[in-house]
């Protein structure tokens, strides 16, 4: 949908979910210094300069952009009562396609030290509504490692189903990595509890 506000903003019970702009960039940088140990096992090269100022500035802004003309929602998401302190995590719904499709990809991310307290999953939950209920996407993507275990059940737990393996996927952490390929279609019988409501579902008859 092309031409919507350059922002969003989704709160939930603990997170305020977003698309913060280039005054952001700092906490972007932290985010990633200090995670950089703990996301390296499962994130593609970061990279060149993704570790200063200006990199951010600079995606943020085109973040914003890409979103307004409807070509992606790269989201990062706050504790709801510190919206100014740091980062929680990361959700990127990337690589729009619209017309027949109507499908894009995810990716996301979490702090180290949030882990295990359900956040990744309260805040793709308010996301995936919007994608679909706002934005009129039909499918999101997701596709995890083998060994990437709590990926794997945080997408099951979200409704996500299994339509694959591909081998020598990505090239992740000094080698080419298998992934599970998986898929959520939100007219899909029956639907995880939040995404029903005002959501109009069809299929063929």
């Amino acid at each position: 949908m092309a031409n919507q506000a350059a922002t969003v903003t989704l709160e939930t019970e603990r997170l305020l979910v977003t698309l913060p702009g280039p005054e952001a960039a700092p906490r972007m940088v932290t985010y990633f210094e200090t995670n950089r140990a703990h996301l390296s096992p499962w994130e593609p090269p970061f990279p060149k300069g993704m570790f200063s100022n200006g990199f951010w500035e600079r995606r943020l802004t085109q973040n914003r952009h890409e979103y307004r003309v409807g070509r992606s929602m790269r989201l990062v998401f706050f504790d709801r009562h510190e919206p100014d302190g740091a980062i929680v995590g990361l959700a990127n719904f990337t690589q729009f396609v619209r017309g027949a499709f109507m499908a894009c990809t995810l990716g996301y991310s979490l702090d180290e030290d949030a882990q295990g307290q359900g956040l990744m999953t309260e805040a793709l939950q308010a996301s995936l509504r919007h994608l679909f209920g706002e934005l009129g996407m039909h499918r999101v993507m997701a596709n995890h490692m083998p060994i990437n275990e709590r990926s794997g059940a945080l997408l099951k737990r979200l409704g996500f189903q299994v339509e694959g393996y591909a081998r020598d996927y990505i090239y992740i952490n000094g080698a080419w990595r298998d992934h599970i390929l998986t898929a959520l279609v939100h007219d899909e019988a029956p639907l995880p509890d939040y995404l029903t409501g005002e959501l109009v579902t069809k299929r063929p008859s």
